[in-house]
């Protein structure tokens, strides 16, 4: 929806004016539509505004109350804003927006009106009397919140590039979050890229007086309650039923909607509720290409026919992505091997007019359409064997040669003590293994355990408690989910001021599903839950398809249009002294020869990075 800044402490009142409108200005993109700013003792907001709700001046931010007490800035949509809105009699209202709710939410029940809240957020609320801020980020992750302190002083914003366009964090590598990034593609809550440089966890708030930082939990995805009683018929209703609830919820709007159309199961199930709850013909885009192995446009066809979608097609080819590589990539404000995906379509999507729309993102995570889902179940059926078998495990461990990616999660899975969630999910979501993250970095922790094993491990005893399949919906949300699939939607969107809603992550849906037996969720196909829960309403050629994913077809533009791309980024990244050059050449001379196994996305991960790490002046 938009984004926010702020600097709270004691500086230089011209330098720290000059400061806030060169954060707020390099993100003109998260909102077009107005620019707002608050400065008072101590404190100085700004605010970019993409409108969808209440479209009047009125709602601009920052957003003061009556008093001019209080000062908020905000990021996101708030869906239950009406309910809440009904118990807050004793504030007078002056708009028809979420953001005054939030406000008048806070003055009443104080940092307790964040569990209140039900959509994606980010906000922060400024107390001029108590010298107070007060910051939340929504359960899931949704929205971004990222923060600098340095000697009592606290700088917060929506993006990292708007933190470095401050002046006042130094644009210094942080090299433990570089061996998160070539791990799993994206650096892992709390480090970012940048020294210094934080995010604050999803389902958390933070306060912030005195010059000190508290950082707290407001929410546990692992208290969801697991003593269902329900048998799988109601399971089926009462999920159909939440879906609909959830899409319905994500139309409210004053600008007009649209939805992202794969023709895979997750987005036919947004736009086929879509059909059923919206009094206006939904309009749906899709990105096709003339590699028929990657084209998914026959079957989104096919979904736009059943319901009478409005239908756009964007036919994307290798001269297209070239030319939009540049913007894409400086879209990013944080590196991704994933994000350029969203980024095309989304694209489309704002140049037809459109402000909103709807993704299926999200039903894999939560309806276990992936292989990590049966290969964790199986893997964990066997505990009791693969602990009396550790002897043998490890000794065969050790001749297996580090060969490859392959042989490399190999032997990580034979060395593992046990097939507790936190030691397999993070080998299973690897990009690249420690072994090759060791000897393309020079300095590297060697640690056995890193950030994304840290957060696992700490959870393990609530987390063990779940079935397996809803250990790895838990552990995609504290992991892949919110480091990449959310991270990227957000900002691949908002790059080009589109706001997406992800009806797959509606806190009632997610709780209830992760409580249910494992037995409801496997079926003769993936997802057989979802799609029997909104049966009929998908067709049986989209549930019974080939999953295909929405995967650009890198591999081969890598070693043909983008050979020339890559061999500048590669000798960039090579004259770091953070890498091994003569290793990440290596690296890449063996991939465009095509040898030793080497994956598209190994080599990906280190182009974008290199850009990213040039574009933002990086040292």
């Amino acid at each position: 929806m938009c984004g926010l800044c702020g600097i709270i402490g004691e500086m230089d009142s011209r330098r720290r004016t000059e400061s806030i409108r060169g954060m707020n200005g390099s993100m003109a993109h998260r909102g077009p539509n107005a620019s707002g700013f608050y400065e008072g003792k101590g404190i100085a907001l700004g605010h970019r505004r993409l409108s969808i709700i209440d479209l009047s001046e009125a709602s601009n931010q920052p957003f003061a109350d009556a008093t001019g007490r209080y000062q908020l800035v905000f990021n996101g949509e708030i869906y239950n804003y009406m309910e809440i809105r009904s118990e807050l009699n004793d504030y007078s209202f002056t708009t028809l927006s979420d953001t005054e709710v939030i406000l008048a939410a806070y003055m009443k029940w104080g940092s307790a009106c964040v569990s209140r809240l039900q959509g994606m957020f980010a906000f922060a609320i400024w107390d001029a009397v108590e010298s107070r801020l007060f910051m939340a980020r929504d359960r899931f992750g949704v929205k971004p919140l990222y923060y600098y302190q340095q000697d009592g002083l606290l700088l917060i914003a929506s993006e990292i590039r708007a933190l470095l366009a401050s002046g006042l964090v130094p644009r210094k590598i942080e090299s433990l979050a570089l061996e998160d990034y070539l791990k799993y593609q994206s650096v892992i809550t709390p480090l970012t890229l940048v020294k210094g440089v934080m995010q604050l966890p999803a389902g958390h708030n933070a306060d912030f007086r005195a010059g000190r930082l508290t950082v707290s939990r407001y929410w546990d995805i692992t208290s969801a309650p697991q003593d269902r009683h329900d048998d799988i018929v109601v399971a089926r209703r009462k999920i159909r039923d939440l879906l609909f609830a959830s899409v319905e919820k994500r139309l409210v709007s004053d600008v007009p909607i649209g939805a992202f159309l794969s023709g895979g199961i997750d987005s036919t199930a947004v736009v086929a509720i879509m059909s059923k709850v919206s009094k206006k013909k939904p309009v749906a885009f899709t990105i096709g290409f003339k590699e028929k192995e990657y084209d998914e446009t026959p079957y989104a066809d096919l979904v736009a026919s059943a319901y009478g979608v409005q239908h756009t097609k964007v036919m994307l080819e290798a001269d297209d992505f070239l030319q939009d590589l540049p913007t894409a990539l400086n879209a990013l404000d944080t590196p991704s091997g994933d994000g350029l995906n969203t980024f095309t379509v989304a694209k489309a999507i704002r140049q037809s007019g459109i402000t909103v729309a709807l993704t299926g993102v999200g039903g894999d995570e939560l309806f276990a359409g992936y292989p990590i889902f049966r290969q964790y179940s199986r893997l964990h059926g066997l505990d009791g064997i693969f602990r009396t078998l550790a002897p043998i495990r490890h000794s065969l461990a050790m001749v297996i040669p580090d060969r490859d990616h392959r042989t490399q999660r190999l032997k990580q899975l034979l060395l593992s003590s046990s097939t507790d969630i936190a030691e397999i999910y993070p080998l299973l979501r690897q990009i690249q293994t420690p072994v090759m993250v060791r000897r393309l970095l020079k300095e590297s922790s060697n640690a056995v355990y890193g950030s994304l094993e840290k957060i696992l491990a700490s959870q393990q005893p609530s987390v063990g408690a779940f079935a397996p399949y809803s250990q790895v919906s838990i552990s995609e949300y504290m992991g892949y989910t919110q480091h990449v699939l959310l991270k990227d939607t957000d900002q691949m969107s908002m790059a080009v001021s589109l706001e997406a809603r992800e009806p797959f992550f509606d806190t009632e849906l997610v709780e209830y599903v992760i409580g249910l037996p494992d037995e409801f969720k496997k079926g003769a196909y993936p997802k057989s839950l979802l799609v029997d829960a909104l049966s009929p309403l998908i067709p049986e050629q989209i549930v019974h398809r080939k999953k295909m994913g929405f995967v650009l077809p890198y591999d081969r533009w890598i070693r043909k249009e983008l050979k020339n791309f890559g061999d500048e980024r590669i000798q960039s990244l090579c004259a770091r002294d953070h890498f091994h050059a003569d290793r990440i050449r290596s690296y890449w001379n063996d991939y465009q020869a095509n040898r030793r196994k080497i994956r598209w996305p190994d080599i990906w991960i280190l182009l974008v990075l290199s850009h990213w790490l040039d574009a933002h002046g990086m040292e």
